[in-house]
């Protein structure tokens, strides 16, 4: 099974759904996206599968998020994917893909959602 998880090692979800695939016997491809960044191809693809839109992959506590204003109800998803992509530390972690869906993994458990009984 092709399972990727697009990871922050410091963070404690993004460590937990990583562990929960090594326990279902699943070793993922990982991205630490930090260093890594999905392109905008990506994203789209990402925010389309969860079928949530972009506004759910941000997090709201970074600075990004107040000094961009993007809390503005009226930013559709490609300004919100264009904010991701030049700071990529806006995108909520983890995200993991597998071939049954995409799902933010907070919490991590949210893993089991996608993965094969």
């Amino acid at each position: 099974m092709s399972v990727t998880i697009w990871h922050n090692p410091r963070c404690s979800n993004s460590r937990g759904a990583l562990q929960l695939l090594h326990d279902h016997g699943i070793a993922p491809q990982v991205v630490e996206y930090l260093k890594d960044p999905p392109d905008r191809e990506t994203l789209h693809a990402l925010v389309g599968a969860m079928g949530t839109g972009a506004r759910a992959l941000l997090r709201e506590k970074e600075a990004a998020y107040t000094t961009l204003g993007l809390a503005d109800p009226t930013l559709d998803d490609a300004s919100l994917i264009e904010a991701m992509l030049q700071h990529p530390e806006l995108i909520n972690r983890p995200i993991v893909r597998t071939p049954l869906g995409v799902r933010l993994c907070r919490p991590p458990q949210t893993v089991l959602e996608i993965l094969p009984a």
